[in-house]
């Protein structure tokens, strides 16, 4: 009984952590470059036909980096990537890795994110000259970055192959390493000037797994009601 109760608290925990990812990823849906954690305990719970799942951490998942839609939005410093890699910014706690290629420029001219992070390039920081102005700036497929037929630099754009499930999350859509983790130069991307990255998330199929969480929540809520008026009645039975 006390190990039914346990697999029962288990499940209800890892349900309400599923159904806080679910959420998460919903609230993001209109977020640039996001990348929607998975749902692995859900899949789990389905396949198992709803019986109590897994109870070893499992239900944070890991995160989907499938590619997101490109929009246009002909913004000269909107730059989406188009296949595996990462742009990378210069924080204070070191590198952050990131897909959201919405940037500006700082009063230096730098080229930077909206929380004024320097973005690498392959030399050091992208910089414009206070003579030109952004919108001639050209970045071509490679990431090249051209003003007035003067090269500017390249941002620099790494991947980390099978070791991308192991990057960390740290918010504003970025993440970073282990410290046994490094990147290399990514291979197979393209870099598009003029666009953004969308989020990965579907709705729809975000729906249906906050329905299915639910549902599975509910269950696992009743039989947890009705082993414990089991164990009180057992309980009543032995005192006489």
């Amino acid at each position: 009984m006390a190990s039914s109760m346990s697999q029962l608290s288990a499940s209800v925990d890892a349900l309400e952590k599923e159904f806080d990812i679910i959420a998460h990823n919903m609230a993001n849906v209109s977020t640039v470059g996001f990348k929607r954690r998975c749902n692995s305990f859900t899949k789990a719970m389905a396949a198992q036909g709803g019986g109590p799942g897994p109870d070893d951490g499992s239900a944070p998942g890991a995160f989907d980096f499938s590619q997101g839609t490109l929009v246009q939005t002909d913004r000269t410093l909107d730059v989406a990537l188009y296949g595996k890699g990462f742009f990378i910014l210069e924080s204070p706690e070191g590198p952050l890795y990131t897909r959201h290629g919405i940037f500006q420029t700082n009063s230096n001219g730098q080229i930077v994110d909206s929380m004024g992070r320097l973005v690498s390039g392959t030399a050091g920081p992208l910089m414009v000259p206070p003579n030109v102005d952004v919108s001639e700036v050209h970045v071509d497929d490679a990431g090249r970055v051209t003003a007035r037929n003067a090269a500017l630099g390249q941002f620099r754009i790494v991947e980390f192959a099978d070791k991308e499930s192991q990057l960390l999350p740290v918010g504003d859509n970025c993440f970073s390493t282990p410290k046994d983790v490094r990147p290399k130069d990514a291979a197979n991307v393209a870099v598009r000037q003029g666009y953004e990255e969308t989020s990965n998330v579907k709705l729809v199929d975000e729906l249906v797994n906050m329905i299915m969480v639910s549902r599975l929540y509910e269950a696992n809520m009743k039989l947890t009601t009705v082993n414990k008026d089991n164990t009180s009645s057992a309980i009543s039975v032995a005192m006489g």
